[in-house]
Parts: structure tokens; sequence; C-alpha cells
């Protein structure tokens, strides 16, 4: 059976790269153009948000389609994606906070009491902080199996992401809901993993 070369895998890492760079790119651009839409600071921050939220679905997608296609190398994309994933995060969080908010540290305090979503939003960026820092080989060497149960944590992020998203909207729940629908289809691949093993 045909293998995925490391050569391959190299250029494939290159691609993801460019792939997920450049929407940032396009959203600067966006904005300089003044071609944001009528509230370009919600705009900035969606646009944020759901490039992470399709980014971590990514990540969750590699798993199923390195086992079904019996191409092992390929999970070495999971880190790659995850770490994008979280810089995506970090602009949705930083956007939030210095555009929206101004950096009125008060009024952050005032919006997680009134907006419950923003806390389960910090919980999966927390969680998300945790896996990006803990992602590289010297962190898996130091904590052993530890690192693996850390890990697992992308599943209750992945939940508490698309829950955020949920409800953050104010109108037209459709989207969001696909999303929360295509989270738990993923999440059930990993399920009948782990009841496998049991």
């Amino acid at each position: 059976m045909w293998r995925i070369s490391r050569r391959a895998l190299f250029w494939g890492k290159v691609l993801l790269h460019v792939a997920a760079a450049l929407p940032i790119a396009l959203l600067v651009l966006a904005v300089y153009r003044d071609d944001a839409g009528g509230d370009p600071v919600q705009y900035i921050i969606h646009f944020l948000g759901k490039g992470a939220l399709n980014l971590l679905l990514l990540t969750l997608v590699v798993s199923p389609v390195a086992a079904w296609t019996k191409q092992g190398m390929l999970v070495q994309l999971r880190r790659p994606l995850g770490l994008w994933t979280f810089c995506y995060a970090c602009l949705h969080l930083l956007a939030y906070i210095s555009l929206d908010l101004l950096f009125a540290w008060q009024l952050l305090l005032q919006e997680v009491i009134k907006r419950p979503y923003i806390v389960v939003g910090a919980c999966a960026w927390l969680i998300l902080l945790a896996l990006a820092l803990t992602s590289f080989k010297a962190a898996q060497r130091r904590m052993g199996k530890r690192w693996q149960q850390l890990h697992y944590g992308i599943y209750p992020a992945v939940l508490l992401v698309t829950i955020h998203y949920y409800w953050s909207v104010k109108s037209e729940i459709i989207e969001p809901s696909l999303y929360i629908l295509l989270a738990l289809l993923l999440l059930s691949f990993r399920l009948r993993k782990f009841s496998r093993k049991v």
C-alpha cells in the first residue's frame, strides 16, 4: 500500500501553515480596504473565533483519517493544527479585549457576570493554553503518561468552544447547532475507540 513519504509530509505541513496564515492576511486586507462589514469589530472577533473553531475540529479529524487511510504519519499534522488553533483563539481573545472592551478590565468583569458564554470560552482558552505549552516533544518526554491524559483535554475544549459559539449568537442558531453536531460526531469516533480498549 502507498505510504506518505517524509518529503510529502513536510510539504503538507508547509501547505498547512500557508493555509492557516492566509485567512489572517485576508482579514487584515479586508479591514484595510474597509470591507469588514458594518461592524468591523464584531466581524474581526467572529472571524477569528470561527477560525479557531474550524481548526480545532480539523485537529480532531486527523486521527480518524490517519486510521482510516492507514497513514500513521498524518498524526504529525495535529501539533501544527493545534498551535494554529491556539493562535486564532489568542487573536480572538485579544480582539475582544482590545477592540470591543478597549482594555476596560472592570467592564470585562461585568461582561463575565452578564454573559456566561465568556466564562465557557475562557475555560476553553485555558485548556488550549495548557495543550499548546505542552505540545512539544520535550514536554511529552518529561510528562510521560500524564502528557496523554492532559491532551485528552481537547475533547472538553471542543464542546466548550461549540457551546461558547452557540450561546454567543443572538440569532440564527442553525450554524452553531451544526457545529455542535459535527463536534459530537467527531467525538463519537473517539468514544468508540475508548470503548474498544475497555
